[in-house]
């Protein structure tokens, strides 16, 4: 069942439907929000390359988890 939500990420506001936890989407909306914020404070840039800066960063990690998750479950088919 879909359920309706907003949020807010960088002070724009977001309705959303959702057919998770409404809570699970809120978290990941503050964190976003978060990390934007981080960006921002670190130089004077528009709310678009917050936003591209705050995703390359997302990336990053996302590839880095990536990375060692394939690594780790190499050792473990070795095994």
């Amino acid at each position: 069942m879909d359920q309706k939500i907003v949020v807010e990420i960088f002070g724009e506001s977001y309705p959303l439907k959702t057919d998770r936890d409404p809570e699970y989407l809120k978290k990941l909306a503050s964190f976003v929000d978060r990390e934007m914020r981080a960006v921002a404070q670190r130089g004077n840039f528009s709310g678009a390359r917050v936003g591209t800066l705050a995703a390359l960063k997302f990336a990053d990690e996302y590839f880095q988890i990536k990375r060692d998750f394939e690594e780790l479950a190499e050792l473990v088919r070795k095994k």
